[in-house]
């Protein structure tokens, strides 16, 4: 087992990605259109800030119930209120409903406070205007279509566009994922989501960079008359950043899943649950994509043009594993170990 964690920090493994890729895809195709049917059919569970009205939050005594403090709503002139308990320290129910024009804010929270058997000073109270929430919706589009437009061009200045083109494909898998998945288990779409998917975005591009540069770097070594396929060109790349994206992802959920299970279970703070789990769907999904969709997608556009495409072709006597193989030994030269001795200089003519 040591011998083999080794080899993956040295990059010497010998994963091939690419033929994996083909039957993982298939599953996050499947994925994707489970996702956008949750998002189509079953929609999103819009905090209030999206969709306006009134909230109250309350402390409750314990062995109080969430119909409880419905029926408590109901006799306060709020009847299709949405009762939600927050986990954490102490119980606390979060009650949204639409106020009426002969409705008091004040009435319902006492109605609210003695049901839960607390003071009324211990309730809060906020309305939003649906306007805001409208307002919020309209900047998160504008800057996705800014964020969309701006990593193209870059991507496309800095590598070429297919690179481009997979990115931001990537980045778009990535994005209905994890959308799809509020769908399905319809969790809160609120402001610190929405801050969440952004984030997303960048995570999963700065994954996807390192494996681009890598590539180009790998390629940029290879001389004039290497025989090396794209795809393997791709397969050694991704096995030499395979640890590093391990270790980026695995030190960026932690602090994540601190967030999720101390700010949010333990200390009842419902802004940081929606923004933990927004960013954890987002980060597993992100390390996955630059490996299995970004790069595999990039090499299959590749590997179409005309002098890939005849290499692929003198290639195809060889087996995946041998041409694997001879990708990983035209490339060493880029992995000099100090554990290797020099080799020796020609000695010149003495004269």
């Amino acid at each position: 087992m040591i011998n083999g964690l080794r080899t993956m920090y040295r990059g010497e493994n010998a994963w091939n990605f690419i033929a994996a890729s083909r039957k993982i895809m298939i599953g996050s195709a499947v994925a994707v259109v489970v996702c956008l049917l949750a998002v189509f059919l079953r929609g999103f569970n819009l905090g209030i800030e999206f969709e306006g009205g009134s909230v109250w939050e309350v402390p409750a005594e314990a062995g109080v119930e969430t119909d409880e403090i419905a029926d408590a709503a109901d006799r306060a002139g709020v009847p299709d209120a949405r009762v939600q308990k927050i986990s954490g320290g102490d119980d606390i129910f979060r009650v949204r409903g639409e106020l009426g024009t002969d409705i008091d804010a004040d009435a319902v929270s006492a109605e609210i406070a003695s049901a839960a058997g607390v003071d009324i000073s211990n309730v809060s109270n906020r309305t939003v205007s649906p306007s805001f929430g409208d307002e919020v919706a309209g900047k998160a589009r504008r800057a996705l279509v800014v964020f969309f437009v701006l990593i193209a061009l870059y991507l496309w200045a800095k590598f070429e566009w297919k690179m481009s083109v997979g990115a931001l494909v990537a980045v778009a898998h990535d994005i209905i994922l994890t959308v799809g998945i509020y769908a399905l288990f319809q969790f809160e779409v609120t402001p610190a989501t929405v801050v969440a998917f952004l984030t997303i975005m960048g995570y999963s591009l700065y994954d996807t960079i390192v494996v681009f540069d890598r590539v180009k770097d790998n390629e940029r070594s290879l001389s004039a008359k290497s025989r090396v396929t794209y795809e393997s060109l791709a397969n050694v790349s991704l096995n030499q950043v395979v640890m590093r994206s391990l270790n980026t992802s695995v030190t960026s959920v932690l602090p994540v899943l601190s967030l999720l299970v101390v700010g949010s279970l333990f200390l009842g703070a419902a802004s940081l649950q929606d923004f933990a789990i927004a960013l954890l769907i987002g980060i597993l999904v992100g390390s996955y994509s630059s490996l299995f969709v970004a790069m595999p997608l990039v090499a299959w556009t590749k590997s179409r043009e005309a002098h890939w495409a005849e290499l692929s072709h003198a290639a195809e006597t060889m087996t995946s594993h041998e041409s694997l193989a001879a990708a990983t030994t035209a490339l060493a030269a880029e992995h000099y170990s100090r554990s290797q001795p020099p080799r020796p200089r020609k000695q010149g003519k003495r004269r």
